[in-house]
């Protein structure tokens, strides 16, 4: 098992996850160390698309696209060191289960969400991972994740 950490650019992410705009929430990763650990960044900016609605007067980045954000390094650590590159197209990383979530900071325009999500274990095709996105250091939400790898080629057969 390698312990060397690899750091990714968007061009890469876009290579290994079938998310787009306005749902890519992922901008670079840092650090991963395959089998263990990613950290991610994700730039806040008042352009986001939910912000029109969420909220006019006073802008705040809804918690559920946090646990999404935080779902998609978890995607890019497991895709990341595959020895067989998966096709975006027909592979799609769904949750099956979010426990303990909780918010504890407001995230905003201008904020850089730090995503740090670990891996803690494999069993019957879903993975578990512990996730935490921080603002400067401060915890703005945290969760356990659980999420499969599904092959939808098969599905259009």
């Amino acid at each position: 098992m390698s312990t060397e950490k690899i750091n990714l650019d968007i061009h890469k992410i876009l290579t290994l996850l079938p998310h787009r705009y306005p749902i890519l929430l992922v901008d670079r990763v840092l650090e991963l160390t395959p089998h263990q650990s990613i950290k991610a960044l994700k730039n806040v900016t008042i352009n986001e698309p939910y912000f029109q609605g969420h909220f006019p007067t006073r802008p705040v980045m809804p918690g559920v696209l946090i646990l999404e954000a935080l779902a998609q390094a978890a995607a890019l650590l497991t895709f990341a060191d595959e020895k067989e590159p998966h096709d975006r197209e027909t592979t799609l990383y769904y949750f099956v289960g979010i426990d303990k979530a909780r918010f504890k900071r407001v995230v905003e325009p201008g904020d850089q969400l730090i995503l740090n999500v670990n891996f803690e274990r494999y069993m019957r095709g879903i993975w578990k991972f512990s996730a935490r996105a921080e603002v400067d250091g401060a915890v703005a939400a945290e969760a356990e994740l659980m999420c499969t790898v599904k092959n939808t080629a098969a599905d259009t057969k």
